[in-house]
């Protein structure tokens, strides 16, 4: 499913904001620099390129202009709104649950499960001193007689750990820590639970929080979303996994001008290729 066709950004250089005492005046001449001036888009589109080469810049300029929803806030600067004005957009019914998704909202993700989990285990160390003074103080169910409700119920719980094994009463007592996972394994869920059908997703590097056997599920997980569930996504990234999506369209923003590529033929990608290439013997004979 394609919602967004092209996108045209603003080609001014910002000649009228050099006048004033700003130091910056992005999203000026960001774009310009590598002559990205208007894109088109397939199903899966991905840009590609290293640190300040403008993908990310990109992501935000469309975003904006078609006011998808996020997350975490980020600087636009105070000339922001004056360079959208000149940007415009072939497409029609934008779904009003698209999103870009950027690497800011998984660390922010994985941080806030960190201190829950934090909390968690705090609760669970209280839960064994609890279990211990109650399940081998031979004396503790007499000591406690029933004069009312809330004794009853104290009573009751005694009786459960009294009960049960030291495993049963944590899981029993303790909610249970669903997020008892790696970084890279959360933030591998956080898109999984961000991404629904029908929709247009924009995705900012969302390897950064990844191992590679979890860059190859999400890869599967973009093309089974684009293929089967009418997703479309246009992806700022450097990963070779994720370059290596079927069919996708991807613009090398390290050419200038910005041009489309095949993925083998990216440098990122070439590296990594050449530099296992030239340890091949050692995969092959086991490292001997």
């Amino acid at each position: 499913m394609i919602y967004l066709e092209s996108f045209k950004f603003n080609p001014d250089e910002g000649a009228n904001t050099k006048m004033t005492c700003f130091s910056t005046f992005y999203p000026y001449g960001i774009l310009n620099k590598h002559e990205i001036s208007e894109l088109e888009f397939n199903s899966i589109t991905i840009f590609y390129g290293g640190n300040g080469c403008g993908k990310t810049t990109a992501l935000n300029v469309i975003a904006e202009k078609l006011m998808l929803q996020r997350e975490s806030l980020y600087n636009k600067s105070n000339f922001f709104d004056e360079y959208l004005k000149k940007c415009y957009y072939k497409g029609e019914n934008i779904p009003r649950k698209s999103k870009i998704i950027t690497s800011d909202d998984v660390f922010d993700y994985t941080m806030n499960l960190r201190y829950l989990n934090d909390g968690i285990e705090r609760k669970r160390l209280d839960l064994y001193k609890e279990y211990e003074g109650v399940k081998y103080d031979p004396e503790y169910l007499a000591k406690h007689k029933l004069t009312s409700v809330d004794d009853y119920e104290e009573f009751k719980h005694a009786l459960d750990v009294k009960k049960a094994s030291k495993s049963q009463f944590i899981r029993k007592t303790l909610m249970q820590n669903a997020t008892e996972q790696s970084n890279g394994e959360s933030g591998f869920m956080y898109f999984t639970s961000k991404i629904d059908s029908d929709a247009l997703y924009l995705l900012d590097e969302p390897e950064n929080s990844l191992s590679p056997e979890k860059q190859q599920e999400l890869l599967q997980f973009i093309q089974e979303s684009a293929r089967f569930y009418d997703c479309q996504f246009i992806i700022a990234t450097h990963s070779p996994f994720l370059l290596s999506l079927r069919d996708a369209k991807i613009y090398d923003f390290d050419a200038n001008p910005a041009r489309v590529k095949p993925w083998t033929e990216l440098k990122n990608v070439r590296a990594y290729y050449d530099f296992f290439k030239s340890h091949e013997k050692e995969f092959e004979f086991g490292g001997i």
